[in-house]
């Protein structure tokens, strides 16, 4: 079983590496969290599929469980914020959308992962506040490059807002700040979510 988790978790490098394609060729694609979560899920992944085929050492448990949490939040704004993907100006590779590859796919594997080949009840309860760290450094990120690069893109114009609901001077203070909390309260509760089915679950992975 080792062996199948090493392929399954390789299978979710290649997805990360074909999402986030894009990006190695335009570097303001970056500024998108799809993009950076794809990047960080495709590191820990390469990680574990490694250690499972070599039998080594796995990830710390906090980094698999941030992978896993971002990879979700990835997943719930693409159904609930974002507006439907548009196959002609989305690429396509192997037929299928980057977005879909990185929006629900990715998501979808990387929880198979998390819930049949962890090792579980390795959560702290205060992780969840831990990986809320990230969220706040991006949006600050976001903010300050709007300010120093506003015709950086990658928006529409050259707008450098990576999505429509973090668009300052669009959409104002109030809506930005509802936008945000939204954003945050989808980490803690995914990132609860997470650690109580890693609690609930038995120790020793599902499928050993």
């Amino acid at each position: 079983m080792r062996f199948v988790a090493g392929i399954w978790r390789l299978a979710i490098v290649a997805l990360c590496v074909m999402g986030t394609s894009e990006a190695w060729t335009q570097p303001n694609r970056w500024v998108y969290f799809t993009f950076q979560t794809g990047a960080l899920v495709g590191f820990v992944m390469l990680w574990a599929g490694a250690a499972s085929l070599v039998h080594g050492v796995q990830p710390p448990a906090w980094l698999k469980g941030a992978a896993t949490t971002y990879a979700i939040v990835v997943a719930l704004v693409a159904f609930t914020m974002l507006p439907p993907d548009d196959p002609r100006t989305v690429p396509q590779i192997m037929g299928i959308m980057t977005n879909t590859m990185l929006h629900r796919i990715v998501p979808a594997m990387v929880v198979l992962d998390f819930l049949l080949f962890d090792e579980h009840r390795r959560l702290k309860a205060s992780y969840p506040l831990l990986w809320l760290i990230y969220p706040p450094l991006y949006l600050t990120f976001v903010l300050v490059r709007a300010w120093w690069w506003p015709h950086a893109g990658p928006g529409a114009g050259g707008s450098p807002y990576p999505y429509d609901f973090l668009n300052l001077p669009a959409v104002g203070w109030a809506q930005f700040g509802i936008a945000c909390l939204k954003v945050l309260a989808a980490f803690l509760a995914s990132g609860a979510v997470v650690c109580l089915v890693d609690r609930a679950l038995p120790e020793h992975a599902l499928a050993k």
